[in-house]
């Protein structure tokens, strides 16, 4: 794992270096426990030096011709295809993805890599009639300057990507903070792929931190516009309340609780098989995940034991072996939580039709049902492979228990009748619903983002120009204006 030390920097102007701070971020496989990486830790200074070789960069970068800026990212698009192999391989080894996840996940990021090129060219001005006669009034619109991104452990490739790209072809600099178990994958080797792509130095600048040694500092530093956070929804409250007290835009991509509706005339084997992708794609660590299946109670008998006979099939164990379906979860201490999740919930009264184990971080699928129609399981995010099934009387009753959380980020719903599956999902208080789908989509140009405590804001597409630039009105006086005195 030659290139994990290699990469093991912190990148700041242009220039790999070790952070200056006391103490290291150890960057562990998570299915082997093997020490992959050590990273010295980046403090408040290094922070404040990697916004302002941001802020010098973006000058020069925001006037180049958005013509020249996109070819960084079309020679990034030519390296990723170059390495697939490799960055596959470390995909991996750091967040324990399985084979299918990794290729999931890189085929995702070229989709974003191939919009970000287009997006370089979709800033657009506007000239807007004036009362005032002999009045123009041009809108222009323009980088916000720098922004900050904080990424998560679960696709940290993909979703550093997914918002620093699209942010540098729009003429911004980008300050990336990537999560501590996943430095690598959402951080230096982002940063490895742009510099080799010819992205000019200072421009994507990587901190490898933890708050315990910078606290807030990567949000309340002057320097920073916009801050992107991918992450929970308990953080992302930190985050929004920060930014506003420091006059910064929050873009916030947070947990979810998502339900797969299935409705009394949906294809039972079909629904299956797109619930239990939704469930356990990447172990259930997915905000997009089907938290919650939700089956009419005339198809309940036949869905679960079809759902849980195609559970018992899917193989728990090394993520590098081309047939698990589910690998480790991050860490020990997700591992425990989820494990102690499922016994809490059955000393309440649940049955467990499979109930998981544990074998270091690896935890085997859960699937329970009969749950207290208030039982705190129903209401909270689950970042494990932990499958729900409540049954329901009637649409009404589907759209109530749906709306029954905080979050709203994405769905489902599975019926013979499409347009009966979208009037419903019209009714669920979400951000992003498919019918007769899973409920994991993202795509480059449709508005990503949840409702409630799922998010605020919405990335990919137009929503990025939205999130990433900003609009300054310049008016000409072609006549002379009169002032009362």
């Amino acid at each position: 794992m030659s290139h994990f030390t290699d990469l093991a920097h912190q990148y700041i102007d242009g220039e790999w270096k070790p952070g200056s701070g006391s103490w290291d971020i150890i960057d562990f496989n998570p299915y082997t426990g093997e020490k992959l990486a050590s990273i010295t830790v980046a403090t408040v200074a290094e922070v404040d030096r990697a916004y302002r070789a941001a802020e010098r960069a973006q000058t020069a970068w925001a006037e180049t011709n958005p013509y020249t800026r996109r070819l960084v990212f079309e020679r990034a698009l030519r390296i990723i295809e170059d390495r697939e192999e490799e960055i596959s391989e470390t995909i991996v080894a750091e967040l324990g993805g399985t084979r299918l996840k990794a290729a999931f996940e890189l085929h995702l990021a070229k989709e974003f890599l191939r919009e970000a090129v287009q997006l370089a060219l979709r800033p657009e001005g506007r000239i807007l009639p004036s009362p005032v006669d002999g009045k123009e009034n041009r809108v222009y619109r323009v980088p916000v300057g720098v922004v900050g991104v904080i990424s998560p452990f679960n696709f940290p490739f993909l979703l550093s990507l997914k918002s620093v790209a699209p942010a540098l072809a729009l003429g911004n600099a980008v300050v990336l903070k990537p999560h501590q178990n996943t430095p690598i994958c959402g951080g230096t080797l982002v940063a490895k792929v742009l510099e080799e792509a010819g992205l000019p130095a200072g421009l994507l600048n990587v901190v490898v931190t933890d708050i315990a040694e910078i606290g807030d500092a990567l949000l309340t530093h002057p320097v920073p516009k916009v801050i992107s956070f991918t992450g929970s929804d308990k953080v992302g409250r930190h985050v929004a309340t920060v930014c506003a007290q420091h006059f910064k835009q929050a873009v916030l991509e947070l947990g979810g609780n998502s339900a797969l509706i299935v409705l009394d005339d949906a294809d039972v084997d079909y629904a299956v098989d797109a619930a239990v992708f939704s469930r356990f794609v990447h172990q259930g660590q997915v905000c997009m995940a089907a938290n919650r299946i939700l089956v009419d109670r005339s198809l309940e008998a036949e869905f679960t034991e079809k759902f849980v006979a195609k559970v018992k099939t899917l193989r728990v164990g090394d993520p590098a072996d081309p047939a698990t379906h589910i690998g480790p979860l991050i860490n020990s201490q997700q591992a425990e939580s989820v494990s102690s999740l499922v016994d809490q919930t059955v000393a309440a009264g649940a049955t467990a039709l499979l109930h998981g184990t544990v074998d270091g971080n690896l935890v085997s699928p859960s699937v329970l049902t009969g749950l207290a129609a208030d039982s705190p399981v129903l209401g909270q995010e689950i970042f494990g492979p932990v499958a729900l099934i409540v049954p329901f009387d009637g649409e009404g009753e589907a759209v109530r228990i749906a709306n029954d959380t905080p979050y709203g980020l994405s769905g489902a719903v599975h019926t013979g009748d499409v347009e009966r599956g979208v009037r419903l999902a019209k009714r669920v208080r979400t951000g992003m619903i498919h019918i007769n789908d899973g409920t994991v989509h993202d795509e480059p140009i449709v508005p990503f983002g949840g409702e409630k405590q799922s998010g605020v804001g919405r990335l990919n597409g137009d929503s990025m120009v939205d999130s990433f630039t900003t609009q300054k009105w310049i008016s000409i006086q072609h006549g002379r204006s009169r002032f009362p005195f």
